[in-house]
């Protein structure tokens, strides 16, 4: 079996993950706009504006591997970036992002995979606009259906 071939199940189990982790934050986020809701239809988050959702790829990784997750995100009327994550190193890396943070106005939710997971908690250290962090975790295969 070649290695893209054996790769592929793990690349599926971490889309369905991050989207199981993603649509736990949609229903939060539905409940908390029905709960809130006006006579607008833009969907509000705990009361306020609705988060920017910002997702890290790990290390041999690039941004388009959360492409259907930020399809869905989209969808779902989130606003979503996925900035690259140079790998040049976890202070280098971590100043990348914290710079690309200070150009979001606004509450954000930062979601890392692997090594995108400790560059986002770096990078949330001491921003006051980041609301929540979460990783993608792998469910068992007993879990799965």
């Amino acid at each position: 079996m070649s290695f893209a071939r054996a790769a592929r199940p793990a690349k599926l189990r971490l889309i369905i993950t991050a989207l199981l982790a993603m649509a736990t934050l949609v229903a939060v986020t539905a409940q908390a706009a029905s709960a809130h809701a006006s006579s607008s239809h833009v969907f509000s988050w705990r009361g306020g504006p609705m988060p920017t959702i910002v997702l890290e790829h790990g290390a041999w990784a690039d941004a388009s591997s959360w492409s259907k997750v930020i399809r869905q995100l989209q969808e779902d009327g989130f606003t979503v970036d996925a900035p690259p994550n140079p790998l040049r190193g976890v202070s280098y890396d971590t100043s990348y992002l914290t710079d690309f943070l200070s150009t979001i106005a606004g509450p954000v939710v930062l979601v890392g995979h692997s090594y995108g997971g400790f560059v986002i908690t770096n990078a949330a250290t001491g921003n006051a606009n980041v609301k929540a962090l979460g990783r993608p975790s792998w469910p068992s295969m007993s879990s799965t259906r």
